[in-house]
């Protein structure tokens, strides 16, 4: 797998079609040998929140760009120290393999 780069930035949490919570987000994102972009990374939103939703199936984040992602907890459970915090395989409107930004630093996509 080669590294792509970074996505971080803001969107709101869906259930559903419901809107549950302002969250941000810090993804990174690869390809793989067969071409395909997959991604991974931290979500971050009030402890509250994560602990309702965690193991949900039908979570999406809507990001403040538009698009829209496929969310699935990496973890079988939310440790019970949770800082509001949890790490997810991401799918779906993922930038193509040119669009990330590969720079740790930088904030968004590149245009």
């Amino acid at each position: 797998m080669d590294y792509l780069g970074g996505l971080r930035g803001t969107g709101r949490l869906l259930c559903g079609n419901t809107s549950v919570a302002s969250t941000r987000y810090d993804f990174d994102g690869y390809l793989s040998s067969g071409g395909q972009v997959t991604s991974c990374g931290e979500i971050r939103l009030p402890t509250s929140v994560l602990r309702e939703v965690f193991g949900r199936a039908d979570l999406r984040l809507r990001t403040v760009d538009g698009r829209l992602l496929q969310l699935r907890f990496s973890e079988k459970r939310l440790p019970s120290c949770c800082d509001g915090a949890a790490h997810v395989d991401v799918t779906g409107d993922l930038p193509a393999a040119g669009e990330w930004c590969a720079d740790r630093d930088a904030v968004h996509l590149t245009p």
